[in-house]
């Protein structure tokens, strides 16, 4: 028998595949959605609905009939926790003539070890082979601030088959908090008349995070605007321009590689009469045969007056004449060789005192070795177990959990991560609600995955007690506990009243090599199905100082301990809910959370890449005692009640946590100052941030206090600086609505008016001295 070359391919392949198989096709599949109605499939193969992936047949409709099935939060749904789906596509060409649509709470994921193509046709109709937020209307589907809980990995999008000179998009984006793109190629036509984009970001989201994306070809790379965003380990190859920055308020890259492009990155949409960019900052990075590595239209006057504000540091360049050009030409020069940019910047500074406009090299920070890569910050990416077998991984459910929401599933859960932990195991977290009515400890090598999100929620009387606080999930038995562990893509949430709920405590000390790692984990205080923190139970009282303890739901959503040490978190969103996410009006709701992330820890070294923390009554961030932390946008909001009531209320000051005593730091300020901080520092050293928002949008529910008209009075604080401080410093800090930008030892520092910008006010260099 003779076989034809086509077949001989075919089956090498299949054996290629075969014997490089991903876990995630092969292990059953046993998440239980408790709200969305018997039969509901968490977990869908495109192929169980028909897709081919063999780059001849159309798959458009199975995939999309694969991420809808099931009556899920599509078209004309505001948001909804009630249907989540993970879409799986094994390996292969997945030819679409129209935009995939994932639904609301949807992760598409691809075969991690044989990434699968998604190849447009000649003649694709739509906005981006996958479309993230469409346009059924003039509006986005979802509005794009409320875009949260989805991912999409492990793919290539191809439009090389669209003519160069049509216009085409690979993936239209435009999504809010606890989202993600990872490992993802773009590939586009590379001939000089396209006109093709990559990646597509627009409207007003509030991002943000994405990793390991390569862009090959197009006329655009990137096009984006946000408010803010942490994007890292990005490769741009033969674009016409890397990065167009359509706005944004922050927005912070690492470990960029950008080759053979005539554009780096442009930042000069606007013009100095109108700039759209606010602020940039690029670190750890690499530019190679780049004419132009960033295009600003900054002057020193130019408005308004501190958008464009713009640090680099650490940046490598090949090949790039002109590093940063302006409307008067040459700003910083490159070389046509090869050379290093140390740290350079403009906009306004404070060195502590300020404002000052400036324009030109800077120090550049002092890194500490304990945070460092050879010389750039550690990074590490999400695990996806890509060289592990199915039997390597075991079930929650199928060790007893029920994930089910009303079962007491403390003692399976605990068994089953006991188990896997000792048997060198993955947990999967299948899909679910484990309802936990006591503390749940992760043991030093643990490994747990979760299903699109499944929630690990506390219930009942033993967390209840706002002066004996305990913990949901504890990592670590006791602090500084020896030892490793990996947390990926699940929700730490509570039930109803839990006024003593610390959701996660860390004790672990992970010391000598890759930290303990945290992706994708989040903590989520009310709004959503199975809470009992919802519109009916905690509707919002606009302008009422009473509270309703029934809607006290967390006593603190992190706290690292003493004695921890070695953690690496990853785009991991803190919040406290603001609004119910069942409801289709999004209707806000009014829920008490003492404190957001705090970290004493002596030994320090901490990784917060693309964090947030939100709507908490005392503080977002607090860093105590500590030492050797960085981090890129960190991002707050105040509690929207607030100041009825002031944050005095209900929670009591607790010295032993180092808690703010608002009734003696409010003396003699104006404005309204018993509010949340944003972000809080005492006694620490070498605290790095490369970006930073710092928001207060509304007092008692109303946002007329934000606006530059208003005179920015929501509050009259938001940073704090305290005691003994050394190389504290942030690059690129913008806030809102707040009078005082940075206070130090109850100083005011800086002040709104003096550093307006897009619509934050912004500082592009803050030093503590």
């Amino acid at each position: 028998m003779r076989f034809s070359a086509v077949t001989i391919f075919t089956a090498v392949a299949s054996l290629v595949a075969t014997a490089n198989a991903y876990w995630m096709g092969d292990i059953a599949h046993q998440g239980v959605a408790p709200f969305a109605g018997s039969g509901y499939r968490v977990f869908r193969n495109v192929k169980d609905y028909g897709a081919k992936g063999d780059g001849v047949t159309d798959d458009t409709a199975a995939i999309n009939a694969a991420i809808n099935d099931g009556n899920r939060c599509g078209k004309g749904c505001a948001s909804s926790t009630t249907t989540p789906a993970v879409v799986y596509l094994p390996a292969g060409t997945y030819v679409i003539s129209s935009s995939i649509l994932p639904a609301y709470f949807t992760q598409i994921i691809g075969d991690a070890n044989n990434p699968p193509t998604l190849k447009a046709t000649a003649g694709f109709s739509g906005f981006g082979l996958i479309d993230g937020n469409p346009y059924y209307t003039s509006d986005l589907n979802w509005i794009s601030t409320n875009v949260f809980y989805r991912q999409v990995r492990n793919l290539i999008l191809d439009t090389t088959n669209i003519a160069p000179a049509t216009a085409a998009t690979g993936m239209h984006w435009p999504t809010s908090q606890a989202t993600s793109l990872q490992n993802i190629v773009f590939n586009m036509p590379t001939s000089s008349d396209v006109v093709h984009v990559g990646l597509f970001i627009e409207s007003g989201g509030s991002g943000g995070f994405l990793s390991d994306l390569t862009f090959i070809g197009g006329a655009t790379g990137a096009s984006m605007g946000n408010q803010q965003y942490t994007m890292r380990n990005l490769t741009f190859r033969n674009c016409k321009t890397a990065i167009i920055q359509l706005w944004d308020w922050g927005w912070t890259y690492m470990g960029l590689s950008i080759t053979d492009c005539g554009v780096g990155i442009d930042i000069s949409a606007g013009g100095s009469s109108d700039q759209k960019t606010g602020s940039l900052t690029l670190i750890d990075s690499t530019l190679t045969n780049v004419p132009v590595g960033v295009l600003t239209a900054w002057t020193p006057s130019a408005s308004p007056a501190t958008a464009g504000s713009v640090i680099l540091e650490n940046l490598s360049l090949n090949n790039v004449p002109v590093m940063v050009k302006g409307p008067s030409g040459t700003a910083l020069a490159g070389s046509s060789g090869s050379t290093t940019i140390n740290a350079w910047g403009e906009g306004h500074q404070y060195i502590p005192s300020g404002p000052q406009t400036f324009q030109g090299n800077i120090a550049g920070n002092s890194r500490p070795a304990a945070l460092l890569s050879g010389n750039r910050y550690y990074t590490r990416s999400k695990p996806q177990y890509e060289s592990l077998p199915a039997s390597s991984f075991v079930s929650a459910r199928s060790s007893g959990a029920r994930g089910d929401g009303s079962t007491d599933d403390t003692a399976a859960l605990q068994s089953a991560i006991n188990a896997a932990a000792s048997a060198g195991q993955v947990l999967y977290l299948d899909y679910g609600i484990y309802r936990v009515t006591s503390t749940i400890t992760v043991p030093p090598g643990a490994r747990i995955v979760g299903e699109t999100y499944p929630v690990i929620m506390s219930s009942g009387g033993a967390f209840a007690d706002m002066n004996s606080p305990r913990a949901v999930v504890r990592v670590g038995s006791s602090s500084g506990q020896a030892g490793y562990v990996e947390l990926s893509d699940f929700v730490v949430g509570t039930q109803g009243a839990q006024a003593g709920a610390t959701l996660i405590e860390w004790n672990l000390a992970t010391t000598g090599g890759a930290p303990s790692g945290m992706w994708d984990v989040h903590t989520r205080v009310g709004g959503f199905r199975g809470s009992d923190l919802q519109v009916a139970q905690c509707l919002k009282q606009p302008g009422s100082s009473a509270v309703n303890g029934n809607c006290i739901g967390a006593y603190m959503l992190m706290h690292v301990t003493g004695a921890a040490t070695g953690l690496y978190m990853e785009n991991n969103w803190l919040w406290t809910a603001d609004h119910d996410m069942e409801d289709q009006s999004n209707t806000q709701i009014t829920i008490f959370s003492g404190r957001g992330l705090y970290i004493e820890s002596t030994v320090g070294t901490f990784w917060l890449v693309g964090t947030a923390a939100e709507h908490n009554v005392l503080y977002q961030y607090q860093f105590s005692g500590t030492k050797n932390i960085f981090a890129s946008q960190l991002q707050t909001e105040t509690p929207y009640y607030q100041p009825s009531p002031l944050a005095t209320t209900p929670f009591p000051v607790n010295s032993a946590l180092n808690d703010p005593d608002f009734s003696a730091s409010c003396a003699g300020v104006s404005g309204t100052c018993a509010m949340a901080w944003g972000l809080r520092i005492i006694n620490s050293q070498n605290i790095l941030a490369y970006g930073a928002g710092h928001y207060s949008f509304f007092n008692n529910y109303s946002t007329n206090c934000s606006t530059v008209k208003a005179g920015e009075n929501c509050q009259a604080r938001i940073i704090s600086l305290e005691g003994s401080l050394s190389n504290v410093n942030i690059y690129n800090l913008n806030t809102i609505g707040s009078l005082s930008m940075i206070n130090r030892d109850g100083r005011q520092l800086a002040y709104w008016q003096d550093n307006i910008n897009v619509y934050p006010d912004t500082i592009a260099l803050f030093l503590s001295g």
